[in-house]
């Protein structure tokens, strides 16, 4: 292996949350395990084998794209669900493959049916209800005709779900607006269910809403950020622990590690400045570690002169501008470093921790935004 950095992914770690999550379900509630965004960057393929050896049998994702990945990584024949993008084309492949998918508007619900007719094979589809996201979803006036319509057409549509998708359950401040969008939920489906539509699968929770509202569990928790070993929010947290008399005892386990190597050590005398730039003069002699990771490989150019790693255990900042390859570390108070000494980005080393929260509030990004925006070709190992 040639790469100059690399992930580690934990098994234990993942299989520890997964077995939290699950014991947060109510009644029959199944776990969906998110796998979007190249599993929030942990990478699709090896976290599918990885989910699938703890149990998980069912996948959301957000497009084709991402459904194929699953099923080449998978060894289980899980279930998969698409909860965004399809092209027509990725609609007829959806439906060859038994992969279930969102129809939140009627040009798509018809393209399904026109598909699923000439395939002879019925298209798996959940409807997704606009209760006040407003991103995607059926408007409530429009429920009559995809009643009309699915009733019509009811030998070439399978209706595995009706759901919905809260805005911002992870924030109290969008409590009244979720509130709202619970009452139209429900009454959206009573009126579906009194027209005869019935559902094997009735979902409306992320990994936020499952906690703040576990009233909404229905048949399917669709849980994304959690898995990987991350609350939604500090608050999200915060509210959980204090329930249940734990402050500060997390019970999630992170599942990535983000790591490098120490590539050359040099010597700066007091007064010269470090990298492109005047952004960093040393203010005595030191000496610096290059590590060959930077903003090219996902490594946020604002985490100049701010960025912290752990060499040996020990904290060190990065000092200088953060280059598209490398970046300097100052190990002044480090004792011996070696080149080829292992540096952590992310993750942890004896009792020290660089964490993707305190990572993201020195980069401006928010926990999601970072892991996703890990490049896909830094390799992923399963340790």
């Amino acid at each position: 292996m040639f790469n100059s950095t690399y992930i580690e992914l934990s098994q234990t770690a993942l299989a520890n949350n997964i077995s939290f999550l699950r014991k947060q379900l109510k009644g029959n509630a199944r776990l969906s395990f998110v796998a979007k965004g190249n599993a929030y960057g942990h990478g699709i393929k090896p976290i599918v084998s990885m989910a699938e050896k703890a149990g998980v049998d069912h996948f959301s994702v957000y497009s084709a794209e991402e459904a194929e990945q699953v099923y080449a990584a998978s060894k289980a024949h899980p279930t998969v669900l698409v909860m965004g993008y399809l092209s027509d084309a990725a609609v007829e492949w959806a439906i060859e493959k038994g992969v279930e998918f969102f129809v939140f508007e009627f040009k798509r619900l018809e393209k399904a049916v026109q598909i699923a007719k000439r395939l002879n094979i019925p298209a798996k589809i959940h409807l997704e209800l606009e209760t006040g996201m407003n991103r995607t979803g059926f408007q409530v006036e429009e429920l009559p005709q995809v009643v009309e319509f699915v009733k019509k057409n009811a030998g070439y549509i399978e209706l595995v779900g009706c759901c919905t998708h809260f805005a911002g359950a992870e924030s109290i401040s969008n409590y009244l607006r979720i509130q709202k969008q619970k009452r139209a939920f429900k009454k959206y489906l009573k009126y579906l269910q009194q027209q005869d539509l019935q559902f094997e699968q009735i979902h409306a929770c992320c990994s936020a809403a499952a906690f703040r509202y576990p009233d909404m569990h229905f048949d399917l928790v669709r849980f994304g950020i959690m898995n990987y070993g991350y609350w939604p929010s500090e608050e999200i947290f915060i509210e959980y622990s204090s329930k249940k008399k734990k402050l500060g005892q997390d019970p999630l386990k992170r599942v990535i590690s983000w790591k490098s190597s120490v590539m050359s050590l040099k010597k700066v005398e007091k007064g010269d400045f470090i990298g492109y730039g005047t952004s960093y003069q040393a203010s005595e002699n030191i000496e610096i570690a290059l590590v060959p990771v930077g903003y090219g490989y996902g490594y946020s150019r604002n985490l100049s002169n701010t960025g912290r790693v752990l060499i040996n255990g020990k904290r060190a900042g990065v000092i200088g501008i953060v280059n598209m390859n490398c970046i300097a570390v100052n190990i002044n108070n480090l004792e011996t470093v070696k080149i080829g000494d292992e540096v952590t980005l992310i993750g942890g080393e004896g009792d020290q921790q660089i964490s993707v929260a305190s990572f993201s509030k020195f980069s401006d990004q928010l926990n999601y935004e970072l892991l996703t925006r890990l490049p896909h070709n830094i390799p992923r190992l399963i340790k």
